[in-house]
């Protein structure tokens, strides 16, 4: 029998783990609950986890520690759930690597819609790196001492590797794709696919923030990826193909 895909719920309002394993369960999904972040730590280990819910505002603790944890230790991804209005929260969130936000009150049809473009897009980026075509397999960009492997979903920065999430990863191939051509959040959007986006949307600011944190000298002051004030983004780079 194959097993579910399993999502972690972590909130410290029971109701609420109620609610949501209930709408994810009958969804098909396997649930598992966490009520506090030392819960949360003895079930990220679960080999089945697809995706974990968590709540920001988790009783005493720091909800944002959390998501650093889960993304030191685990590559899956992870919606967070937020108080109407965190909007500060949200940002720092969806920096240190969260993949999708829920505001409260929700609305369970757009808890699952989320839930499901998330797996979509992990999913689909797996598929891509398991199965690429020859031509992926060759596909590969240089700039700086950097080499982007795109077959092997590989960064090396001079022959050391560089850890980037699946979304940092994609975002790179983005730009490495298109040096010097100002790209704006809407071509941005488009061009990674598989994400529910909203034009208020802010994640893709965040993204870039956490890829120039991964490739740039000082993510302050970064001269790989240009903002274009009021547009979008450049990637000033000199790339090549070897």
């Amino acid at each position: 029998m194959v097993p579910r895909s399993q999502i972690l719920v972590v909130d410290d309002e029971p109701e609420i783990r109620a609610l949501l394993r209930k709408c994810f369960e009958r969804d098909g999904f396997a649930v598992s609950e966490a009520g506090s972040g030392a819960e949360m730590r003895a079930r990220i280990e679960d080999k089945d986890l697809a995706l974990v819910t968590l709540d920001l505002t988790l009783g005493g603790e720091d909800g944002l520690e959390l998501a650093r944890e889960i993304r030191a230790t685990r590559n899956v991804p992870i919606i967070m759930i937020t108080g109407k209005g965190d909007t500060i929260d949200r940002v720092v969130g969806l920096e240190l690597g969260a993949d999708d936000y829920i505001a409260k009150p929700f609305q369970l049809r757009e808890v699952l819609a989320r839930v499901r473009a998330v797996l979509r897009r992990y999913a689909g980026a797996e598929t891509t790196a398991a199965s690429g075509s020859k031509d992926e397999d060759e596909e590969r960009y240089t700039f700086e001492d950097y080499l982007l492997d795109v077959g092997r979903r590989e960064l090396t920065c001079a022959g050391k590797p560089c850890e980037l999430t699946t979304a940092e990863f994609n975002l790179l191939h983005v730009f490495v794709r298109r040096p010097r051509r100002v790209l704006s959040r809407d071509n941005i959007m488009d061009m990674l696919k598989g994400h529910e986006w909203s034009p208020l949307d802010r994640s893709i600011d965040a993204l870039v923030g956490r890829l120039r944190k991964r490739i740039e000298a000082d993510s302050n002051s970064p001269q790989l990826i240009k903002t274009v004030r009021g547009v979008g983004y450049v990637f000033t780079a000199d790339v090549a193909r070897p």
